[in-house]
This record gives structure tokens, C-alpha cells and sequence, in this order.
């Protein structure tokens, strides 16, 4: 049995005319222990799939099951076995970071005792020990986020939704949120996880899907996905003239893109796209393996999404 499966989703909002569907047919399923990705850009229906999935919104049609029950009939009893990491920190800033952890415990019905028998666990899962009796308001960007993902630990859920969680943090506060997340997968835990962070996505995800207006337009482990829809190789050019040399890289490339003053060569063969680079003056040039957000842009666009 699946820990979540959803089945042809749709979802949408307003009325007559300005009726806009945000999830449109949607399908997917995650396996146990597995850390399963939702890549999209802004507004392709991430954050609204993972409300229909927790109950918080209803679906106009299809079906979802979490944990083996109904949603949203039953969603209650399902959110038992789930911990969530918001976008955004919602934690209480009247309350210490130990009283954080200890309210939350009450939501899920936990004693008091219960709940501290798991502090000391969670605080140091999340280099919090140090900062058990601090004010929220003390706490840098990095630790309230660890504060945020021990918080939705403390009812040892089996599964646990994660919308955007290294948002904002630095590259050292997101090293240290990776680590704590593959150790959560190492113990049997179950992940969904949506990011626009393609690095973040290539080195957590077993699986990912693609979305776009509402609908899967890819799905597979990253690499796999990759390979599918890329070119193996990625040579950038940059320069003032490169919008002039693409005429000389089209037929030495398999696809050539260009975004402002940088053309994407993408190419299985680079033998006969370097001599032509020899040659050039006032061009500089990047070569590298075709990677996730190559695949993320190819299959949703490079255009800006507000």
C-alpha cells in the first residue's frame, strides 16, 4: 500500500469566466521511505496540492488516500501520522523554543510527559540544545527553520510534508537542513517535498514530478528524467557577440537556447562546438553535464512566472 496516492485531481477557483483551474488531473503516488519530489514553477499548483492532500482544501473531483484513509473525510485521523514544515515559520513567538515543541505535542493529544520524553531527542536532531529556554525572536533564519522541522517530528510521523523548507537560509544552514532530512530518510521515513531548488531536488529526491498549470508533465528519478529530455552535455557560452555567434553553434549543437547574453549549447558531441570556441574572440564559455534545472526548463519554459 502506498503512504499517499492521489488519483486524477482537480481543483479549481473563482467562478464563470474567471474560473482558473490550479490542479488539473493530477496523479501520483508516493512508496514508503522514498523521498518524492513536486518541481514547478510559481503557480503551477505545488503548494494548493499539498492543502488537498492534508485535507485543508477539498478537491473538486478525485480521490486521495493518506495513510490509509480517505481524504478529506478522514483527514483528521490521517494528519495524526504527518508532520508538516510550511513555507512559512508559524511558530509561536510567546512561547520559548522547548514551549514551541511542547504546545505542538498537544495538538496531536501527547501528555506533557510524552512529549518531553522526545524534547531532549528532537532538540538535538535539530542543534537545538543549546537554545532550549531562547525566545523565538533570538533564533536566526536557520535555527528557526530546524526548530520548525524538529516541531513536526515530535509526533513521530510516518510521513512528512515539506513545502519549500530551505527558503531563505544560507548555504550552510542548507547543508545542515540536507543532512537532517537524509537522516529522516535513512530511519524509514517518508518525504514529500516541493523546492525550487533543482540541487536541493537532484540530491534528496528518489522520485520527482514535474507540474505545470495544474498537470504532470514528467515523473521519474532525476537522473533517469534527465537523460530522458536532455542532451548529456552543456557547453554556456557568454559574451557581447554570442547573440551573432549562435548562426556558428546551431550546426555544431543538437539545441542552442539563448537567455539574455548567455547561449545554452546542448549537444552530445562538444569536439567540433570547442574548435569553433577556439576561434572566437571576446567569448567565454562554461562546459558541464546537463543537470535538473536543464530539465526543469526545457519542460516549463525559461519565461518569468509571477
Amino acid at each position: 500500500m502506498h503512504v499517499l496516492s492521489v488519483q486524477h485531481l482537480h481543483k479549481s477557483y473563482g467562478q464563470g469566466d474567471q474560473r482558473h483551474e490550479v490542479v488539473n488531473d493530477l496523479s501520483f503516488s508516493l512508496r514508503a521511505g522514498e523521498c518524492y519530489g513536486l518541481l514547478g514553477p510559481n503557480g503551477a499548483g505545488k503548494t494548493t496540492t499539498l492543502k488537498l492532500c492534508l485535507g485543508l482544501s477539498e478537491p473538486d473531483s478525485g480521490s486521495i488516500m493518506l495513510g490509509g484513509h480517505h481524504i478529506p473525510a478522514e483527514a483528521r485521523r490521517a494528519r495524526m501520522r504527518v508532520g508538516v514544515v510550511p513555507q512559512m515559520d508559524s511558530l509561536d513567538p510567546d512561547f520559548t523554543v522547548e514551549e514551541n515543541l511542547l504546545v505542538y505535542g498537544r495538538y496531536f493529544g501527547m501528555s506533557d510527559k510524552q512529549v518531553h520524553d522526545r524534547i531532549d531527542w528532537l532538540l538535538e536532531f535539530a542543534t537545538l540544545t543549546a537554545k532550549r529556554k531562547a525566545q523565538i525572536g533570538e533564533l536566526s533564519g536557520g535555527m528557526k527553520r530546524r526548530l520548525t522541522l524538529a516541531r513536526s517530528l515530535v509526533n513521530d510521523p510516518d510521513l512528512i510534508f515539506m513545502d519549500e523548507p530551505t527558503t531563505g537560509l544560507d548555504p550552510q544552514a542548507r547543508h545542515l537542513m540536507w543532512e537532517r532530512l537524509k537522516t529522516l530518510l535513512a530511519s524509514g521515513k517518508t518525504i514529500l517535498l516541493t523546492t525550487h531548488f533543482m540541487d536541493e531536488a537532484e540530491r534528496l529526491c528518489d522520485r520527482l514530478a514535474v507540474i505545470d498549470q495544474g498537470q504532470l508533465i514528467a515523473e521519474g528519478a532525476p537522473r533517469e528524467l534527465i537523460a530522458q529530455h536532455i542532451e548529456p552535455q552543456v557547453v554556456e557560452v557568454y559574451g557581447d557577440n554570442v547573440a551573432d555567434w549562435i548562426v556558428h553553434a546551431r550546426p555544431l549543437s543538437d539545441r542552442v537556447e539563448l537567455s539574455g547574453e548567455t547561449a545554452f549549447c546542448y549537444t552530445r558531441q562538444t569536439d567540433a562546438l570547442f574548435k569553433n570556441l577556439s576561434e572566437q574572440s571576446g567569448l567565454r564559455y562554461l562546459h558541464r553535464p546537463a543537470n535538473l534545472e536543464d530539465l526543469f526548463l526545457k519542460l516549463t519554459g525559461r519565461e518569468m512566472r509571477d
